[in-house]
């Protein structure tokens, strides 16, 4: 379904995250990113929601050479972005309000857009109920906890639903019994939908956890993936087990092995 090919992309200031990069992830597959801070995890992230581009090279998705953001793509960020002034259902409707105001014209909205008022309800009453927050509906977000406040971010994205969910370090900011509460969430959701995903994390357990296949950066020039397979993904009950310990093991040790020193870098 992602088709990465050959990209090259890096900072004006001249230091080069990625050079003749490529990446093949197949549709339905769960995939996590990690490596060293500034190695290009968000960078890759944001090349294949569309928000970068890169300087030779394409991505593509199901096909479609990806020039901007597309109207498909679902993302989830650390920061949950929520509208202060909104209650948690308005922000849930925040993106189908958008697609109302386009209408089905292929760029901000997809071309086959659910457009019956009715049904559009009955799909975030669906999401709020299935994360859990449908009694929080009415309530700001100030007046919720970091967790219901990511969850109501969640839902705004999957009452769109998107054929591809992009999640930039979703659950760093949460205490870590939420952190996995969420874990499970996020594995029960694709086991059930078997939506494509991509999640960046710089924690070892959770990569473990999220990730069907495990891609690791370098902080220096990354020119040939690193993807480490994970049978583990979703067995967070298996947490304390020595399987599970080793694979973060290995993972850790992958990682050590393909990190420059800084001075080197």
């Amino acid at each position: 379904m992602i088709i990465v090919d050959t990209i090259t992309y890096g900072y004006e200031s001249g230091s080069t995250l990625f050079s003749g990069f490529s990446l093949e992830i197949a549709g339905g597959e769960a995939w996590t990113i990690i490596g060293p801070s500034g190695c290009g995890k968000t960078t890759l992230l944001s090349l294949i929601a569309g928000m970068l581009k890169p300087t030779t090279g394409t991505v593509r998705i199901s096909g479609e050479e990806i020039k901007r953001a597309r109207p498909r793509t679902g993302l989830v960020l650390q920061d949950h972005g929520l509208l202060p002034w909104a209650t948690v259902r308005e922000n849930t409707e925040l993106g189908l309000t958008i697609r109302k105001y386009y209408g089905p014209d292929g760029v901000h909205s997809p071309l086959d857009m659910e457009t019956d008022t009715e049904r559009l309800s009955e799909r975030v009453d669906y999401w709020l109920d299935w994360l859990g927050i449908h009694e929080f509906q009415h309530k700001y977000p100030v007046e919720l906890s970091r967790g219901q406040r990511q969850r109501a971010a969640i839902a705004r994205t999957l009452v769109l639903e998107p054929d591809l969910l992009l999640m930039d370090e979703p659950f760093s900011a949460l205490d870590a019994p939420i952190r996995e509460e969420l874990q499970k969430v996020m594995n029960s959701f694709h086991a059930e939908s078997g939506l494509t995903s991509v999640t960046v994390t710089h924690d070892i357990e959770e990569a473990v956890v999220l990730g069907e296949k495990i891609l690791v950066l370098s902080n220096g020039q990354n020119s040939v993936p690193v993807i480490v397979d994970n049978h583990l993904s979703g067995r967070i009950d298996k947490r304390n087990d020595p399987e599970f310990l080793d694979r973060c093991s290995h993972l850790r040790n992958t990682i050590a092995a393909h990190t420059i020193p800084t001075a080197l870098a």
